[in-house]
């Protein structure tokens, strides 16, 4: 079993991360949604590993990746994944990120192009407005902790049946939201509350894949659509599943991902 290792960003923040798969297999980097952490992505490791080297990281202010105070950018978040990548040594990789994971490939599709192959963004949207209901989550989570806002993730990440029907898939993620810490649920809401790029989107040339649920209420199939319209060699993937779709329809996530690259 990888350990988990850490590097230290430019800015002095400590962040976790692991190697899983074949040492000799090209590199997939995986990118967590807000709240979580990379072990999100447990239901693909045993597919992914078996034709990539995967590298999963913890967002700063999520998991064992330190919690710096204030807001963050997408910027911000983006230098991150670029640092990583440099500290472990890999020039290009591939690329697979959901919901704030995928908001940062979208920025990686623009500004550092040349350190990715092929771009996976699901569940996710080129802007996610109105800043002010991530204002008020922003207040909301500093002042109520994270449990309020769990539960409410749960209901909306999932459809209605999936919770009661698959509770062993649901209960870890459940856990992640319960364990961030709110500050850094805070920093990232700000990067999400801040970001508009969409105007941008066309600048993306690289071989993308969009992977949209068909019951998400939060990232719709449009906004996939519009995603993989707005960029130059864009495709879309719909699969049967809310927000959180590498979880719910882990299968159809692996195939489509696995069948792009």
């Amino acid at each position: 079993m990888a350990e988990v290792q850490y590097f230290t960003a430019d800015d002095g923040c400590r962040i976790a991360y692991r190697f899983d798969g074949p040492e000799e297999a090209p590199v997939l980097l995986l990118s967590n949604s807000l709240g979580t952490t990379m072990e999100m992505w447990a239901p693909q490791m045993a597919t992914f590993t078996q034709r990539f080297r995967v590298l999963r990281y913890d967002s700063r202010g999520h998991g064992q990746s330190d919690t710096p105070a204030g807001a963050y950018s997408m910027d911000r978040l983006g230098r991150d994944a670029v640092l990583l990548l440099d500290a472990v040594g890999v020039a290009r990789a591939d690329f697979c990120g959901l919901s704030k994971g995928g908001m940062v490939g979208q920025w990686l599709g623009v500004r550092a192009p040349e350190r990715i192959g092929n771009l996976i963004l699901a569940n996710t949207s080129a802007y996610m407005g109105p800043p002010s209901g991530w204002q008020n989550r922003i207040e909301g989570v500093l002042r109520d902790g994270m449990t309020p806002l769990a539960e409410a993730s749960i209901a909306r990440w999932f459809t209605p049946a999936f919770p009661s029907r698959e509770p062993e898939a649901v209960a870890p993620i459940r856990e992640m939201l319960l364990g961030c810490d709110p500050s850094g649920y805070a920093g990232c809401c700000a990067a999400i509350r801040d970001m508009d790029l969409r105007p941008t989107a066309s600048l993306i040339a690289l071989p993308t894949l969009v992977i949209a649920g068909r019951q998400d209420p939060s990232t719709s199939v449009e906004d996939g659509r519009w995603l993989a319209d707005a960029v130059r060699q864009g495709q879309l993937a719909v699969v049967d599943a809310a927000h959180l779709s590498n979880v719910e329809a882990s299968s159809e996530f692996c195939a489509a991902v696995l069948g792009f690259l």
